[in-house]
């Protein structure tokens, strides 16, 4: 049998029992890296070990956060930011290139006391994509923003732009030019009606070769603080070479991300078309709301049942 890491999990819930955490002051706080196993052989120990480093920093400044009694909030963007700033993860600094070589970026944050949310799609050149989501939430009436407009909201408001080198990184780049090859080899080839056939929702054709630089990457973070709210944020640099303005689940509140003191703090990372057809995030809020389910049999009835059909 091969050797496998767990690099991520497939999403992050968070339950809340208010009478015990509010009586006890407990705090809890849960981040992810992306969802999937990667092949040992594909990854060397000193690599690995880096990528752990990373999200033990990422995971001690944000309960550390919650300790001293800031918000969930404060506690999942210090995380995300840590994570964004690395070139490691496909979010942020690391994010992969769209078609055209470009970066876009997705994120969002949700409030689960008043259900609000922040979320921006498709945006470029914005240092760390989830203040940008944080700022739509905390000054804007509206709950997702995307294009010139956005870019206008988000000067008015401080967030901090970078030259598109800051965004890149090599091994993102391989990636990039690799996966174009192979698409533009299929279309050559033939019309790639059997490839749609497998994957009609994105045309994409699979990057056998380097799945691990492709796949791999969207960052989250749940938290529930002091006051017995729960936060939950999610940041993403998407699918490599997406096309047309593609959008993942990322920044779709309730098929992404997810947050309600009622039930739970969801962030979601994996292949954003099913995500969102299913609403994720929200259906397993919801099955806990509605069916009654605890939190680990909602999680899996969603996920393991639902997703899978």
């Amino acid at each position: 049998m091969k050797k496998t890491i767990l690099f991520g999990i497939s999403i992050v819930l968070l339950l809340w029992f208010s009478t015990s955490f509010s009586q006890n002051q407990k705090v809890v706080f849960a981040i992810h890296g992306g969802a999937g196993i990667i092949e040992k052989e594909n990854i060397s120990d000193e690599l690995e070990k880096k990528y752990r480093e990373k999200l033990n920093e990422a995971a001690a400044a944000g309960f550390e956060v919650l300790q001293a009694g800031g918000s969930g909030l404060s506690a999942v963007q210090a995380a995300i930011i840590i994570l964004e700033d690395s070139p490691l993860f496909n979010a942020g600094r690391g994010s992969v290139f769209n078609y055209d070589g470009k970066i876009e970026n997705d994120a969002s944050v949700m409030n689960g006391k008043t259900l609000e949310a922040g979320a921006v799609a498709g945006i470029q050149n914005v240092k760390n994509p989830i203040t940008a989501a944080l700022a739509v939430l905390l000054h804007s009436p509206h709950v997702m923003l995307s294009g010139n407009g956005a870019s206008n909201f988000f000067k008015q408001h401080d967030i901090e732009f970078i030259e598109p080198e800051w965004f890149y990184t090599e091994r993102r780049f391989q990636s990039h030019i690799e996966l174009k090859k192979q698409m533009n080899k299929k279309k050559s080839d033939g019309d790639g009606s059997d490839q749609k056939k497998k994957d009609n929702t994105t045309g994409h054709i699979p990057d056998t070769s380097n799945q691990y630089a492709t796949k791999f990457g969207t960052v989250g973070a749940v938290a529930l603080d002091l006051n017995g709210n729960l936060w939950a944020g999610t940041s993403t640099g998407g699918m490599t070479n997406k096309r047309y303005g593609r959008i993942g689940d990322s920044p779709v509140i309730g098929a992404g991300t997810y947050a309600d003191n009622a039930t739970c703090a969801v962030s979601c990372t994996g292949h954003g078309e099913y995500f969102i057809r299913l609403s994720v995030a929200h259906q397993i809020a919801a099955a806990m709301a509605y069916g009654k389910m605890p939190l680990a049999e909602a999680a899996h009835h969603i996920i393991h049942k639902k997703l899978e059909e």
